[in-house]
């Protein structure tokens, strides 16, 4: 499948100074940034400091879907070198998504309910959480199924006539049972197949905080622990959760920030 990354930055130390190749002049919400610093550099983004490999350099990090202000990166290469660079985030617009006919619990739940998620939301947030020394993410990421795009990052949802979260994955429509396929090598750190919202679910580390979600799942073909790699089946196509029909909900996040997976896997392939 064809894959690309959505940004790249570049960062390498030439007579003793740190310059910028292939910067992008502005990030888009939603992208991914993947860059490589001198080894040995430090790198800081808004005042917190970025996980650097330290043979590669490279670090990562996400554009927040409603993120406007620009970034600050910062390079130190020590003895008083160092490199600040502002980066300015372009602001899209979002469309606006109705779903009807889903069951009025999974719209509006009752307090019974609401435990349930706030339990579930924790053991998802931990995952997410993760911090790993892991570059499984360099060779980018694959659909990990070929489908017809019913829903898309960050539009606006209306659920059952009531306003609720943007959404901020891409939803996929499959018939049930088809395989769903690992984006990227990673880490199978949750594999639950009845959560409330996204029933069957699976997610990947991929290192550096950046993680991948597969929802709605009919079935679950692998265990938290296990490594797979980009293409391995690792379940099927379901509409378990709150769903209206069979459909992946494929998700990107570094950690707490979500992201395009539409802009980071590139175009959708056609179907052979």
């Amino acid at each position: 499948m064809r894959t690309r990354l959505a940004a790249l930055v570049i960062l390498i130390v030439s007579y003793g100074v740190a310059r910028a190749l292939d910067l992008p002049e502005t990030l888009t919400q939603g992208a991914l940034v993947i860059g490589t610093a001198a080894p040995g550099a430090a790198v800081v983004l808004d005042g917190e400091p970025l996980r650097v490999d330290p043979a590669s350099g490279r670090f990562v990090f996400g554009v927040d879907r409603d993120r406007t202000e620009a970034f600050t990166l910062q390079i130190d290469l020590g003895e008083g070198r160092r490199e600040i660079r502002r980066l300015p985030v372009v602001m899209r617009d979002y469309d606006i998504e109705r779903i009807d006919g889903l069951p009025a619990r999974k719209v509006s739940p009752n307090a019974r309910d609401m435990e349930r998620i706030r339990r579930e939301g924790h053991l998802i947030s931990a995952v997410r959480a993760r911090d790993s020394e892991m570059l499984y993410f360099e060779n980018g990421f694959a659909w990990p199924i070929i489908g017809q795009i019913t829903g898309r990052y960050g539009n606006q949802r209306i659920l059952n006539g009531k306003p609720r979260r943007p959404h901020l994955g891409i939803d996929i429509a499959a018939p049930t049972g088809t395989p769903v396929l690992a984006s990227a090598r990673g880490v199978v750190t949750l594999a639950e197949d009845d959560l409330f919202f996204t029933g069957g679910t699976i997610v990947l580390d991929h290192g550096y905080g950046l993680t991948s979600i597969y929802s709605h799942l009919d079935s679950i073909d692998v265990d938290e622990g296990e490594m797979v790699v980009m293409g391995a089946p690792i379940g099927t196509v379901g509409s378990t959760g709150r769903s209206t029909g069979p459909h992946l909900d494929w998700r990107i996040n570094w950690f707490d920030v979500r992201l395009d997976p539409e802009l980071i896997a590139g175009p959708m392939p056609s179907a052979h």
